[in-house]
């Protein structure tokens, strides 16, 4: 076996069946063991979410408000999965793994809500000053001081595949939406646009020296400068998403039932949901499904946590509510939208889609460019796919330093940050296929110490919801 064959096969591992299961199993328990809140107490966690966006909060020193605690963990969830890794998914698990997609984020509704909780209550101040909480943070004061070094195990992975996850391939992928939308007009025969008969390609390393620069200006100013960029930013690269989404599905209103029915169908026959025999299984389509689920609003991982804990919030429930609101934004939403705009765009002859193959960003800008055009429809992705990589790199930088600094301490922080800056300028004009494997199966071995964790914490988790629901929303 290739070292190639071997990191192939541990990512394999890091996202197979088991790890799904793992993931899946916990918030089903979590659910029941919490009376399913995000079904019975819908109203009030909308209410004291969406309901409470525009509220003006003050917060201290080192924390930051609710709301930008919530954008920050966006973010980092909100990334270039939900356009590029829905496609796929879709593509090779058919329609039908958009149904396991959303029961995975149901259930993971209560698993994001639990890491919340927990990050809050076991939360500690820094030599700083600043509130830093997470799962190494709740393994240590939660389950105390024997188990520290499995939140140090945690730390370990998270801060490494944060220099992949969250930075290199970030990077990368905005300079394909750049040069993507570049080649969009008036491309040669090739493919390429040229000027004075020379292909045009903007410089990757260009641009990974702006994202350094930007994310060396947000990431010095610490977590509260963190906050205030991702709190404008998020809902800024949401609402374009969202329009540019829904201009496509309303175009094509007459197909959205097909397409529903061609969901729930391929869930169970996906065969019977395309009208051909392309051998896509039921247990292909959940495991796309389920498997981009869980990457996509990162339930269960642990990386969200550790901007929750910095929040000026005391209550641990009611920002644990955010964590519902958090999976719902991601996948109910963002997800579901990206889903509707490819298979509406199909549905309508406006794309084609070669069944059991993988699709990405590519197929999104197609669907889109059938209602904008071509040119409009690249650039819109570009804008989205550029800003939703962005955002997840300022994320993922906090979240790598925090881990550095359990390890190391705080005084380490400044040496992880500077690494991470270089990296960006390094890993944007990479291409090693290995490393970002070795990467993405860090990030799903980081769900391991975390969900011990949330399942030997769940009495708390359970008590604190209990009295938090008994006392402010009643025993309805």
């Amino acid at each position: 076996m290739t070292i190639s064959q071997f990191i192939s096969a541990v990512d394999d591992l890091a996202w197979g069946p088991v790890m799904l299961i793992l993931l899946v199993g916990t918030g089903l328990y979590l659910s029941i063991r919490l009376g399913f809140i995000q079904f019975t107490k819908i109203g009030y966690w909308w209410k004291n979410t969406a309901g409470k966006l525009f509220d003006k909060h003050e917060a201290g020193a080192g924390e930051v408000t609710p709301l930008q605690a919530l954008t920050t963990a966006l973010a980092a969830t909100v990334g270039t999965g939900n356009i590029a890794g829905v496609t796929g998914a879709i593509f090779i698990g058919g329609p039908g793994a958009v149904f396991w997609m959303w029961i995975a984020a149901l259930v993971g509704m209560m698993t994001k809500y639990s890491e919340v909780v927990l990050a809050v209550r076991y939360r500690e101040r820094n030599a700083k000053g600043d509130w830093v909480g997470g799962p190494m943070y709740y393994i240590k004061n939660g389950l105390g001081q024997n188990w520290a070094w499995l939140g140090g195990v945690f730390c370990v992975l998270a801060a490494l595949a944060a220099f992949g996850i969250g930075n290199a391939t970030q990077v990368q992928s905005i300079a394909d939406a750049i040069n993507n939308a570049v080649d969009s007009f008036t491309p040669n025969a090739a493919g390429t646009f040229q000027f004075l008969g020379n292909p045009v390609r903007v410089s990757t390393f260009i641009i990974g020296l702006i994202v350094a620069v930007i994310v060396a200006l947000v990431n010095f100013g610490g977590i509260k400068r963190i906050g205030q960029v991702t709190e404008k930013l998020v809902p800024f690269m949401a609402v374009v998403y969202i329009v540019a989404a829904l201009v496509v599905i309303f175009s094509n209103i007459s197909h959205v039932g097909e397409v529903f029915g061609m969901i729930f169908k391929g869930a169970f026959n996906a065969d019977a949901a395309i009208g051909g025999a392309v051998g896509i299984t039921i247990l292909t389509s959940m495991k796309k499904g389920v498997g981009r689920g869980c990457f996509s609003n990162e339930a269960g991982l642990g990386s969200a946590p550790i901007a929750h804990a910095a929040t000026s919030e005391s209550d641990p429930v009611r920002q644990g509510l955010y964590g519902i609101f958090e999976v719902f934004m991601d996948t109910i939403v963002i997800c579901t939208l990206t889903s509707l705009t490819v298979l509406c765009a199909y549905c309508s002859g406006g794309i084609d889609i070669t069944w059991g193959v993988g699709g990405g960003a590519s197929n999104v800008a197609q669907a889109m460019s059938t209602v904008f055009g071509s040119r409009l429809g690249a650039v819109i992705i570009a804008v989205c796919l550029s800003l939703f990589a962005l955002s997840t790199t300022l994320s993922w930088s906090l979240y790598g330093s925090r881990c550095f600094e359990y390890l190391f301490g705080v005084k380490a922080t400044r040496i992880y940050q500077l690494l991470f800056i270089l990296f960006v300028i390094i890993g944007a004009t990479m291409s090693l296929a290995d490393a970002w494997n070795l990467a993405d199966a860090l990030n799903g071995f980081m769900a391991i110490p975390n969900l011990i964790a949330l399942l030997a914490l769940s009495g708390v988790t359970a008590k604190l919801t209990k009295e938090h629901i008994g006392t402010h929303a009643g025993k309805k």
